[in-house]
């Protein structure tokens, strides 16, 4: 009898521990502005966009604010030593995504992170100098500017520069996420010294300067953008990377350009989506995913409820399954894009799914969509007065990237080498299998998960967003996509909602805690779904949506990690 109302008051707390979750959840508002809204990981860098937004700058004027602060303030994923996707959709129509992702060194190889027997070499393409990619974040700002902008790029470094020379108040997550990765940056001297305070560590309230960072940025403002790749900068990077190993030169800095990609746009429910073709998967896996899901009343199977978070992981499988098999860089090898997005090709992949019971990974593999053919990131997403719409994605990869301050730059080193292939087969750190299409080659990108995206309602901007993740990214952008769409929330609770995710392999479902009752969790096992040993919380989606009725702003940032919208 003991034991029975044990187990009775363990569920009773479960249950009001997910009633907390929701009701707080639901508790929570979108931050209201009347013409603009910055939602991202940090209130200062938030506040640094609005101020833009304020001073006559545009939505894209205050997104290239936004990340180059965030370089200074957000060091664990803000960057200018790393890349990313931005999604623009302007107020007159045109659209864009702007793929300023990293590329491999000319000196990189297909087998490079491999030993003489084969075998991959631990850390080779995660920590230090041969992990590092060309950095493309300046290129892409400067890209975007120059095609959206209307304010002088001196202008929009300034403040980054005043942040790094200043300096700003050490916080308690910036505290926390020093100790996570304490072991990768004591390795390097600059790294060490800036970042852990010469072995002493940083205090709450302590100010962090970085006059390194705030002499590069400088010079950035003087010379302008071209100056990281062709300037002093570009010197100091091409030099510390050949004293200590690395592979980039001044040639592949000089060499490096941002592109312009033209959007994958598709309809779900009568919305339309916009968001990031390849070197990203993350749009053509969400697409593959919502035209799968479109068929069902996900309303009537109940948010989170065992049919529910079944399909969201079937159809999650078959889309990871793809990504593994045909992504990759789309400027080195003819891609299937047409045939993964299409309706039909989904139609297909849709047939194999059974609510009844969980099709193991081994038993997926790959579709066939040519006869169709016709995880350490962040995120911030901007709207200003007129109605125009950034949603943008970048990282380091890992957090605080490679690990590497580059000597006499204050610039954190991404470690984006290890979203290529290594070894077909085998599992990058986020655990993905990855194919032939994705294998290293010089100015090679690598194939990413970032999904920015724009949600258009009746052919206005209706809600923008975006996650950091890893592989989680798609699955968070697609679960706050169907909360707004086909459960009727708002912006903040669609973000704060709990998740879950399903890659293909490892054949497991990740959860959130208090997000799944434990019946939920039994059922789903009855069917055959393995879980992850224990729950843990993904993503930090930043979002804005629009109010179709009255035209105010709301911002939603994540409550997971503690970012802050922030408007006018």
């Amino acid at each position: 009898m003991k034991h029975r109302r044990r187990a009775s008051l363990f569920v009773c707390i479960a249950i009001l521990l997910v009633a907390l979750w929701t009701t707080g959840t639901a508790a929570r508002r979108p931050v209201r502005a009347r013409h603009g809204m910055v939602a991202s990981a940090s209130a200062i860098a938030s506040r640094v966009g609005v101020e833009i937004m304020k001073k006559g700058g545009n939505a894209v004027d205050a997104a290239v604010a936004v990340g180059l602060a965030l370089a200074v303030v957000y060091p664990v994923a803000g960057n200018i030593g790393g890349g990313g996707f931005m999604t623009i959709r302007m107020a007159d129509g045109r659209t864009t995504v702007i793929d300023y992702r990293e590329m491999a060194p000319g000196r990189a190889s297909r087998n490079m992170y491999l030993d003489e027997r084969g075998r991959v070499i631990p850390e080779a393409s995660t920590i230090g100098y041969q992990a590092v990619g060309v950095p493309g974040t300046v290129a892409g700002m400067a890209l975007a500017l120059k095609k959206f902008g209307t304010l002088a790029w001196e202008d929009l470094v300034r403040p980054a520069e005043k942040l790094a020379r200043e300096g700003f108040p050490v916080d308690d997550r910036l505290i926390r996420s020093l100790r996570a990765y304490r072991s990768v940056l004591s390795r390097f001297p600059d790294s060490r010294r800036i970042f852990l305070h010469n072995g002493r560590g940083y205090r709450e309230g302590d100010i962090l300067r970085q006059p390194e960072l705030a002499a590069t940025l400088r010079r950035l403002m003087e010379y302008g953008p071209d100056e990281f790749y062709r300037g002093e900068t570009a010197r100091l990077i091409a030099e510390d990377m050949a004293r200590n190993g690395g592979l980039i030169t001044l040639d592949d800095l000089k060499s490096y350009r941002a592109v312009e990609r033209r959007p994958l746009r598709t309809t779900y429910r009568g919305y339309e989506i916009i968001t990031v073709p390849p070197p990203s998967s993350g749009g053509v896996a969400l697409i593959e995913m919502l035209h799968m899901l479109e068929p069902y009343d996900l309303a009537a199977l109940g948010h989170n409820s065992a049919d529910y978070v079944h399909l969201l992981v079937e159809v999650m499988r078959r889309a990871f399954a793809d990504r593994a098999a045909f992504l990759g860089d789309p400027d080195f090898s003819p891609l299937p894009v047409a045939g993964l997005i299409s309706r039909a090709y989904a139609d297909e992949r849709r047939k194999t799914i059974d609510m009844m019971r969980a099709t193991p990974s081994t038993e997926i593999g790959h579709g066939d969509p040519l006869p169709y053919e016709s995880e350490q990131t962040t995120h911030y997403t901007i709207v200003d007065a007129a109605g125009n719409v950034v949603s943008n994605t970048y990282t380091l990869n890992s957090g605080f990237g490679s690990g590497v301050v580059a000597h006499g730059t204050g610039i954190l080193l991404n470690n984006e080498m290890d979203d290529f292939t290594s070894k077909p087969g085998v599992p990058n750190q986020f655990g993905l299998i990855q194919s032939e299409a994705n294998s290293i080659a010089p100015r090679k990108r690598p194939l990413s998960a970032m999904t920015p995206t724009i949600v258009l309602k009746d052919g206005r901007p209706y809600f923008a967003v975006g996650s950091p993740g890893g592989p989680t990214i798609i699955n968070t952008v697609l679960q706050v996509i169907l909360n707004i769409i086909d459960f009727h929330m708002n912006i903040q609770q669609a973000i704060d909602m709990p998740r879950v995710h399903h890659q293909w392999l490892p054949d497991r479902i990740v959860y959130e805690p208090f997000g799944l009752s434990r019946d939920t969790i039994e059922a789903l096992k009855r069917r055959g779904h393995t879980f992850a040993n224990r729950p843990r919380y993904m993503g930090d989606a930043q979002g804005v949506m629009i109010d179709p009725q009255t035209g105010m702003r709301l911002g939603a940032s994540d409550g997971r990690r503690g970012g802050q919208a922030v408007g006018f």
